[in-house]
């Protein structure tokens, strides 16, 4: 475990650079939520009145890079209090399947204001049993005038399966005005004396005009003095008049020489014509080449083209992802992996097919996984393209 005191802000006790205190906090924290549900489970943040009452979900997935998986899923809805249960199977020599990871999210909404999660995430242990690996609670408060609070509580087990808080997180939003909106998170982590300190704050301030919405938002880390330092700002402008919608978001932090730098812009396009088919483009430019050493410039290293349609036979959706190619970084990125959804819903449910293509060493595009879900719900092999909506 990381903290302020062992390694976040100080290596060994020495001073290290903003970035590289942003870059360990980030990975930490992706390692903290890299038990996450697929992208066809119920999402947590789903309210209640928006999903099914129940429905259960079977993926089978095969790849060429590991062994058969199966994950069943369900979601369960009893009035204001829903049940998601995902289970990870892997398949052994023998060809029957061992359960792999749990993970379950309980939600209750206990009046008009207040709503609590808890996600449980068990793993096997050395004799198959299941075993604690991690818990998450969060309690969501909406408070008058469009305010509202959310405190996200992560805990881990120690050697005895006491639950230890190794995480906590504190988010306000608050509505400055019809138009904008400010939101102030406080992420704290536990430090070797068990007590938990403030290691990044995030404020982020958000303006509506018309179709278009303004975010900025400026991270900084705490230095191990006691104070703070700019590690990262974000700047947004997102554009929607319905069928179309821009965004772009531009990356700065710290150079070595403390001047804050844009490091890389992401600019995105989504379009639906009138026959109901989607598109959408994600282009990353960035001062990090593959290949080539880091300067000033930015260069497009990734691209994302999504297209969605639907008709007689499902909906089907497709993603092409290119990327640089560190062996001829100047030629630009290349087609580097290949998506394919399809779903078909009937009376009975609904089935998903989805087929991975990578290309190999010798250029050729191969398929690398395949997995297929069959639900008797529509809703839980929903595929969406596009990022999610701000706030």
């Amino acid at each position: 475990m990381w903290t302020a005191d062992n390694g976040l802000c100080w290596e060994k006790g020495k001073r290290t650079t903003y970035a590289q205190r942003l870059r360990s906090f980030t990975f930490f924290v992706s390692m903290c939520f890299c038990f996450s549900p697929g992208i066809w489970a119920q999402t947590t943040d789903s309210s209640a009145a928006d999903s099914p009452k129940s429905w259960t979900a079977t993926t089978n997935s095969k790849a060429d890079y590991g062994n058969p998986t199966r994950t069943l899923e369900s979601h369960t809805q009893n009035g204001d209090h829903t049940v998601d249960v995902r289970s990870v199977q892997t398949r052994g020599p023998d060809g029957t399947f061992t359960p792999y990871q749990d993970i379950e999210t309980e939600t209750v909404r206990t009046n008009a204001t207040t709503t609590q999660t808890i996600t449980r995430t068990f793993v096997r242990d050395g004799n198959g049993a299941k075993a604690l690996f991690q818990t998450t609670e969060e309690a969501r408060q909406d408070l008058p005038g469009g305010d509202s609070k959310i405190i996200r509580t992560t805990s881990n087990p120690d050697a005895n399966g006491k639950l230890q808080v190794v995480q906590r997180e504190v988010q306000e939003t608050h509505k400055i005005s019809s138009d904008a909106e400010e939101t102030k998170t406080t992420v704290m982590l536990s430090n070797i004396n068990g007590g938990l300190v403030p290691v990044m704050r995030t404020q982020e301030h958000q303006k509506h005009s018309g179709n278009t919405v303004e975010i900025q938002k400026t991270t900084r880390l705490a230095d191990g003095a006691g104070g703070w330092q700019v590690g990262e700002t974000r700047q947004e402008t997102i554009k929607d008049d319905g069928r179309n919608r821009s965004r772009e978001e531009r990356v700065s932090r710290p150079s070595p020489d403390g001047k804050l730098e844009e490091i890389s812009r992401t600019v995105t396009k989504e379009s639906e014509d009138v026959s109901g088919d989607k598109r959408n483009s994600v282009e990353t430019y960035s001062i990090d080449v593959p290949g080539l050493g880091r300067d000033s410039s930015l260069r497009l290293v990734e691209r994302v083209m999504t297209t969605q349609r639907s008709n007689s036979d499902g909906q089907q959706t497709t993603q092409l992802v290119e990327k640089s190619n560190p062996g001829d970084p100047d030629a630009g990125p290349r087609i580097a992996t290949v998506t394919s959804d399809t779903v078909r819903s009937g009376p009975s449910g609904a089935q998903a097919i989805r087929t991975v293509q990578m290309r190999d060493a010798n250029g050729s595009l191969g398929v690398i996984s395949v997995d297929m879900t069959k639900s008797n719900s529509a809703q839980a092999v929903e595929v969406k393209i596009g990022p999610s909506s701000p706030k």
